[in-house]
């Protein structure tokens, strides 16, 4: 296997094998990320990495506030300060001024604020902020199957601009004159890669509940819904997905099998999470909006703007290629508990205590002596007395469980190939 580095990071074109290699300037390279003769690699090309590289380059971090014992908190000193009330006031007006910058830096404090007061909800962009902030906290706490310890800021998706700069709404298809709605197909659009698929993949998907399957679990003709009709709004949307992370098809799936999970990649059941996240964030926190948003910010059908998977990825397989902001921004980790960041940070490192001392009681414990050392006593125990298992159901390995699980796991196994080693994140300008 190649070794990957900043210069040979994969950024696979979308649905590009071998033969792009004779057909771009500067030829592309070719990375192989699974068994051989299984087509399992990657292509990028060097000019196009670079592109991405410089335009997902994180702000630098701004200095942290300094704290001292017994400093007033911003929902004290304040009016109606409804989230991130628990942060001291330095801290409370660090946040604020980042938010300002990731969102509205031409705009300023009163793209949210209005002259008769800052308390004031007189303007809708600060009602949205606020759940806005709700929703990263949420995802950061409860998502982890998704975006892991690295999480999400404001900037991951706004990137200094006032509405992220890739959004999506419901499309109603080209005009015609008869008066007949499309039926959703043979449209070059270019929301699925100007192929002859479903042009609007995101609506039955990522907003709502439909299974993104193409293989049927019955036989025909007994209730088989997975129609090929059905396998190409799905493709639609892996279109979507190989766009907006910049990879092939081969980032997640075996070209060998591309159901099975016990032969797909790893990242496939991040994109499983994924998925269902974004289904999330549309519903319970973007579409609740549609009242206060006005209808400059609404799509030809009066829906809101909404999120996918390139409103945060933006053409790298990690948005920002994996830069850890959230680390100088700890209150939008989780939603604040009284205490503020300081209780956060007790709590942390009681938990990491916790499993410190859990793994030096695992070293520690003796060896069970054989059975005939054991006594007597405890030979001649009943079988009856150990808790039995009914058909018991192993955790499936390779699969990371969260304390909050709003869905099962895909059963998959661990991809056999070790993964891909991508290089650090660019560092902040």
């Amino acid at each position: 296997m190649k070794t990957v580095t900043a210069k040979t990071l994969v950024l696979g074109a979308v649905g590009a094998g071998v033969l792009l290699a004779g057909c771009e300037a500067p030829p592309p390279e070719i990375v192989q990320n699974g068994y051989r003769g299984l087509q399992m690699q990657s292509v990028y090309n060097p000019k196009d990495l670079q592109a991405s590289l410089n335009a997902n380059v994180p702000p630098e971090p701004i200095p942290a506030a300094a704290s001292t014992p017994g400093m007033p908190k911003a929902k004290d000193m304040y009016k109606n300060v409804q989230v991130l009330g628990e942060l001291t006031v330095p801290e409370f007006n660090r946040i604020m001024v980042a938010l300002t910058n990731w969102v509205a830096p031409k705009e300023g404090c009163y793209y949210c604020h209005v002259n008769e007061g800052f308390e004031y909800d007189g303007i809708y962009t600060k009602v949205v902020s606020r759940r806005m902030i709700q929703m990263t906290q949420d995802t950061n706490a409860n998502w982890k199957d998704h975006v892991a310890d690295t999480g999400v800021t404001c900037y991951t998706c706004h990137r200094g601009n006032p509405v992220p700069p890739y959004v999506w709404v419901t499309d109603p298809g080209p005009g015609s004159a008869s008066g007949i709605a499309p039926t959703g197909q043979n449209i070059a659009a270019k929301s699925v890669a100007y192929a002859s698929l479903p042009y609007d993949p995101f609506t039955p998907f990522l907003l709502g509940d439909n299974d993104v399957r193409v293989i049927g679990e019955t036989a025909l003709p007994q209730g088989n819904r997975s129609s090929i009709k059905q396998a190409e709004w799905t493709y639609g949307l892996m279109m979507h997905i190989s766009q907006a992370l910049g990879v092939n098809c081969t980032y997640c799936h075996n070209s060998r099998s591309f159901y099975s999970w016990d032969q797909s990649a790893p990242q496939r059941t991040t994109a499983w999470y994924a998925i269902r996240h974004v289904r999330e964030l549309n519903n319970d926190y973007v579409v609740p909006l549609s009242d206060i948003i006005p209808d400059t910010r609404k799509g030809p059908l009066g829906d809101v703007y909404k999120v996918y998977c390139t409103t945060c990825h933006q053409g790298a397989y990690k948005p920002l290629y994996g830069a850890k902001m959230l680390k100088d921004y700890p209150a939008l980790s989780q939603p604040l508990p009284e205490g503020g960041l300081e209780a956060v940070k007790a709590a942390a490192e009681a938990a990491a205590a916790e499993a410190q001392q859990a793994k030096a009681a695992v070293v520690e414990a003796p060896t069970p002596a054989p059975a005939e050392e054991q006594p007597a006593q405890e030979a001649a125990a009943p079988a009856a007395a150990a808790p039995a298992e009914i058909n018991p159901q192993p955790e499936p390995p390779g699969v990371q469980t969260q304390p909050r699980l709003r869905y099962p796991p895909p059963s998959m196994m661990q991809y056999p190939p070790p993964p891909l080693q991508y290089p650090p994140a660019p560092a902040p300008r």
